[in-house]
């Protein structure tokens, strides 16, 4: 028995689960068996004891009196949440006699998972999961929903997941927070920043919404949703002409400067001010402040990239760095994820070689509304785990129109009875993270973390790890792979002969000390790109028919409506996360919509009058919040609030971004009118 579960009391080391960069070191108190508290582990390296609210209040969510405790079947109709309570063999009996019935009559490709990372243990979100639905043949899910067009996009440019140490970031002289408002998405990187600061720092933020990072600044700029890669080629534009690049650097570590250089011509400043909405005066300042302030850092964050363009756009940012030489000075260079650092073994994990039908189809994501009413053949049964797609998905009506079909056998491992729930055939409930053992890895730190079980199951909640066993026993799957225990999983995971910086050992370093830091520097000598070198100019792009170097495409048009509605995130949720807990929502208070005076007055609405968002896929219902945090033309929203009219994706389209299948969140065209 995991000797935390054997210990009532106390105070015991954990890891937070939640889809952050950040993954802070916790302390977990305990009484009597139970959590009483949950603070920030002041041992760990790069998180020191600071945490968020979310994570502070999480034992709010742990115990809140609505988490699922029993597996259950519906007895009313789909969407209004009626259920009755079942037993647990009473479950897996239903759901794999109906999966052993459409695999016979319609094939395996008839049943999809549809899961993320509401939980970032690697063993509960990619590991027994998809060795079962490899085993069973089952459709694939291209998991593209958050960051995959700007990880394929920055993956061109430096060959993978790879920038440089946040903890170097102490160092930087000028740092750019570009598209990310990291107040309240990666908290330490501006606790790293601040140090900076008080050490002569400057701080830039460049987003389409004056947030709590752009308060945060020494200098806001605001730029019109879907513009930023043409402000990136005009500061090229002026690091070339003005001779701010690092010749020596580009002959050495790239290809294609000299193409980049003739190519970034036609964007002189006037040019990129009348696309941008940044003054010609600001970008020459902007341009010289990184060509002549070092080191300089680049924060890259997710908003960018959940546009039409959204790959290009961070492929662009990413070849900043490389233009004046910073990858070579400490605190100098780019994040836009790390996790490259920390890659494992997905093969074993995942086990790809139990795949019993390779030529599967794959369903993006994304197109969850359309796959559920266009697809052919017809999905016929859904398995949602760690996801809410009711209220995250894209074009949610239709996804919710999908999710009501009749026809359609839905299956939900959940903590809560969320939106998606309500439409299951059977409910499962899920373990927390603490309930669990698991392997976690940072996208943003260069730290691998073991989270011990602290806390006995809730109710009977199992984790996906156990659900999946269950599954692939009831299926009459035989293989070891389905029995094998967390720790050999982890060890599987570890041994990853492409990664150097990771090994099996470090399970047993991790039991003692909870974490252990793969301590890697960016490899300028050996990238991972087809040329070894960052490319400026990439082949492996124009072969994918993408343009080989940095190229502006203004924003789809999708209709006339006069607003560009970008939905973000909030300080007190994750996605829908922690928005069904009361505390967070009146942290929260009320739903906004950001919008500027001018348009306002064009609109007749005032501050904190109640609005109608509204375009040909949906509508929703907001609070104006009007002043000059945006400009003008663009529409601002944080959060997704459960169980109201605030269903923000309801307006949002359900494109596929130019790279890596990725999201278009940011990309909806709307109109607005008072209520």
């Amino acid at each position: 028995m995991n000797e935390y579960l054997e210990e009532r009391d106390g105070v015991f080391p954990s890891v937070c689960s939640l889809d952050c960069p950040d993954q802070c070191g916790l302390l977990v108190h305990k009484e009597s068996g139970k959590i009483t508290k949950v603070e920030g582990d002041p041992s760990h390296p790069v998180t020191k004891g600071s945490i968020c609210n979310k994570v502070r209040h999480m034992t709010e969510r742990i115990y809140d009196e609505n988490r699922l405790t029993v597996p259950m079947k519906r007895n009313g109709p789909k969407g209004e949440g009626a259920f009755t309570p079942i037993s647990w063999e009473e479950a897996i009996t239903t759901i794999t006699d109906k999966w052993k019935q459409l695999m016979e009559a319609s094939g395996p490709e008839s049943i999809l998972p549809y899961g993320f990372y509401g939980n970032m243990g690697r063993l509960n979100a990619e590991g027994m999961d998809r060795r079962f639905f490899n085993k069973l043949g089952a459709s694939f899910l291209d998991r593209t929903i958050c960051s995959s067009a700007g990880a394929e996009g920055y993956t061109y440019t430096m060959g993978g997941g790879f920038g440089i140490d946040p903890e170097d970031t102490v160092h930087s002289k000028l740092i750019i927070l570009w598209g990310v408002n990291a107040v309240s998405t990666n908290m330490h990187q501006m606790m790293f920043a601040q140090k900076a600061r008080k050490n002569g720092a400057k701080i830039i933020v460049i987003d389409v919404h004056n947030n709590q990072t752009g308060r945060f600044a020494d200098w806001f700029i605001p730029v019109k949703p879907g513009t930023d890669t043409a402000l990136a080629l005009g500061i090229m534009h002026i690091l070339f002409k003005e001779k701010f690049s690092n010749e020596d650097f580009l002959q050495k570590y790239t290809v294609g400067s000299a193409q980049l250089k003739e190519h970034v011509e036609p964007y002189d400043p006037a040019t990129v001010a009348a696309i941008t909405g940044v003054p010609v005066q600001d970008i020459y300042q902007l341009a010289r402040d990184y060509g002549t302030v070092s080191p300089a850092f680049i924060r890259i964050g997710n908003g960018i990239q959940h546009h039409d363009h959204g790959g290009m756009c961070v492929r662009t940012i990413a070849c900043l760095p490389a233009i004046t030489g910073q990858w070579e000075v400490k605190g100098g260079g780019a994040i836009k994820s790390n996790l490259g650092y920390l890659s494992i073994n997905d093969q074993a994990l995942q086990g790809d070689h139990l795949k019993s039908n390779s030529a599967a189809r794959t369903i993006n994501m994304n197109e969850l509304g359309k796959a559920l009413s266009q697809a052919s053949p017809p999905v016929e049964s859904l398995f949602i785990y760690s996801s809410n797609p009711a209220l995250v998905a894209p074009d949610l009506n239709k996804v919710r129109k999908g999710l009501m079909r009749e026809d359609l056998f839905t299956v939900v491992h959940d903590l809560f009875m969320t939106e998606s729930a309500a439409y299951a055939d059977i409910l499962l409930p899920a373990a927390s993270s603490y309930e669990n053992l698991d392997l976690y890895t940072s996208y943003w730190h260069h730290y691998l973390q073991l989270q011990k079980p602290v806390i006995e199951p809730f109710g009977e909640s199992k984790s996906n790890v156990e659900v999946f066993r269950l599954l692939a026993e009831g299926m009459g799957f035989t293989e070891e792979e389905f029995s094998e225990g967390e720790e050999s999983m982890i060890r599987s995971a570890l041994s990853n002969q492409n990664n150097p910086f990771i090994h099996p050992g470090m399970l047993d370093e991790m039991k003692d000390n909870e974490f252990v830091k793969a301590d890697a520097r960016l490899p300028l000598a050996h990238l991972s790109t087809p040329s070894g070198k960052i490319e400026l100019y990439s082949e492996a792009m124009k072969a994918e028919g993408h343009p080989p170097l940095p190229t502006y495409t203004p924003p789809v048009e999708e209709n006339d409506y006069p607003f560009t509605f970008i939905p973000g995130p909030n300080h007190s949720f994750l996605n829908s996360t922690f928005s069904n807990q009361r505390k967070h929502r009146q942290l929260e208070k009320e739903a906004k919509l950001f919008m500027h005076s001018q348009d306002a007055a064009l609109k007749g609405i005032k501050n904190g009058d109640s609005v109608i968002v509204w375009n040909d896929r949906g509508s929703c219902e907001l609070t104006a919040s009007v002043g000059h945090d945006v400009l003008p033309g663009v529409l601002v929203t944080q959060g997704l609030w459960v169980g109201t009219d605030h269903k923000v994706n309801a307006l949002t389209p359900d494109r596929i971004a130019d790279m890596g299948g990725g999201a278009t969140f940011f990309s909806g065209r709307v109109n607005i009118l008072k209520s």
